[in-house]
């Protein structure tokens, strides 16, 4: 299995990353931080190029906006120096879970099982 995971590594991105962007964030790399989901974010001694190296699958909607930010150069600073404000009404950070099992369905939906009794509808029929 350790060979055929190796192997895999060489090539594809999903499920983490791939040995090239290791050997370039060995070579190049600056840990800048790590977020509560345990990705690290890195970048390079110029501060020209930032990444992150997600803890197991790669999805863009794992990093919170606060990282996404810094990322994009939105902020100078990262979030483990400057925080930013949070308002009152902000919620928790949380990845898009659109395509699995725990994606939002609103009562009525055919993923919720049997419907619940209504009260307030009546079926219409011809007389």
């Amino acid at each position: 299995m350790g060979i055929f995971r190796s192997i895999l590594r060489l090539a594809t991105w999903w499920d983490g990353a791939t040995i090239n962007t290791q050997l370039w964030t060995w070579r190049k790399g600056v840990r800048v931080g790590e977020d509560d989901q345990g990705n690290v974010f890195y970048r390079t001694r110029d501060d020209k190029r930032r990444w992150v190296m997600f803890d197991g699958e790669a999805e863009a909607s794992r990093v919170s906006p606060d990282w996404h930010g810094w990322l994009h150069h939105t902020f100078q600073d990262p979030p483990t120096e400057v925080p930013l404000a949070k308002k009152a009404w902000e919620k928790p950070h949380e990845e898009n879970r659109t395509g699995t099992a725990m994606a939002y369905a609103p009562a009525g939906s055919i993923r919720k099982g049997a419907p619940s009794e209504r009260s307030d509808y009546e079926a219409w029929s011809p007389e």
